[in-house]
């Protein structure tokens, strides 16, 4: 059983950055690839972008210039630095290790003026 738990949303204004944490316990990730999805109410969760173990990232297609995905293993943590926010990046952002099928509780990111 892995238990993760996210950090570091909140309210920033258009054009600012966020970045977001996602710490494990109960496993080290070092060993597994990670994700960060993103959900708004009434929408589907949404991936966002992944980091595997040997530090190779993948995004989807409108964060990939603007966001970026790290692991620190020593940490067992997970990040994802967001730059240049834009309203429609508004959402309940979560954090997921595929391998044992756990998600976080999620955090609150609103990009508003």
């Amino acid at each position: 059983q892995v238990q993760l738990v996210e950090s570091g949303g909140g309210l920033v204004q258009p054009g600012g950055s966020l970045r977001l944490s996602c710490t494990a316990s109960g496993r080290s990730i070092s060993l597994y690839s990670l994700a960060w999805y993103r959900q708004t109410p009434g929408k589907r969760r949404d991936w966002v972008a992944s980091v595997f173990t040997d530090g190779d990232t993948t995004y989807g297609d409108s964060m990939k210039d603007r966001f970026t995905i790290s692991r620190d293993d020593a940490k067992n943590t997970v990040y994802l630095q967001m730059n240049k926010l834009k309203p429609e990046d508004t959402a309940v952002y979560y954090c997921n290790l595929p391998a044992f099928a756990s998600w976080g509780q999620g955090t609150q990111v609103t990009v508003s003026s």
